[in-house]
C-alpha cells in the first residue's frame, strides 16, 4: 500500500476514532477487552481500506466495519475476544483516551443496551449517533421501514429495562 493511502487512512481513523471507542464500549465489559476490540477493529479497517470506494462517507463505512467486527467476534467468543499482534501493524495511531466515567448517565443506558441483541445494539448505537433511518438501514443492511419498526420496539424494551 502506498504512503498516501496509509496517511489518508491514519488521518481518517484519528478523526473518527470515537466511533470505534463507542462500539467497543457497547460490546465489552472492561478496559482490556475494550482495547483489544479497538485494536482488532483498527486492523480490520486497515485490511478493508483499499476496498473503500468512497460511495458513502468514511464514518458510515467505518461504522459498518466496526459493528460487523464487534458482532462477529462477540458471537464467536461471547466472553473474550482474540486479537492480532499490534506490533505487526506498520503504522502507529495516536489514541485519545476515552473516559466513560465522565458520562455517568450513559453508563445506565449502556448497561441497558448491552441486554439487547446484537443487531438491536447496533441500531441503538447508530440512532444515538444521530444517524437518520436511511443511514441506519444502509449501515445495517435492512430496510428503512424495518429500522423504524425495530427502533420503536427497542425504545419500549429499553424503557422496561430502565424503569422496571
Amino acid at each position: 500500500m502506498n504512503k498516501d493511502l496509509e496517511h489518508q487512512f491514519v488521518t481518517e481513523l484519528e478523526n473518527n476514532q470515537n466511533i470505534v471507542h463507542k462500539v467497543c464500549t457497547l460490546y465489552t465489559n472492561n478496559r482490556d477487552a475494550h482495547n483489544d476490540l479497538f485494536q482488532e477493529i483498527t486492523i480490520q479497517l486497515w485490511k478493508a481500506y483499499p476496498k473503500f470506494r468512497g460511495d458513502s462517507k468514511f464514518s458510515t463505512w467505518m461504522y459498518r466495519v466496526a459493528l460487523n467486527t464487534a458482532i462477529t467476534l462477540y458471537r464467536k467468543t461471547k466472553k473474550s475476544i482474540p486479537t492480532q499482534d499490534y506490533e505487526s501493524v506498520i503504522f502507529k495511531i495516536k489514541a485519545d483516551e476515552y473516559d466513560a466515567t465522565e458520562e455517568e448517565q450513559l453508563k445506565l443506558m449502556y448497561k441497558a443496551v448491552k441486554e439487547l441483541g446484537d443487531i438491536d445494539k447496533a441500531l441503538v448505537f447508530l440512532y444515538l449517533e444521530d444517524k437518520n433511518y436511511r443511514e441506519i438501514s444502509d449501515t445495517l443492511g435492512i430496510s428503512e421501514v424495518n429500522a423504524r419498526v425495530k427502533m420503536n420496539r427497542i425504545k419500549i424494551k429499553l424503557r422496561t429495562i430502565l424503569n422496571p
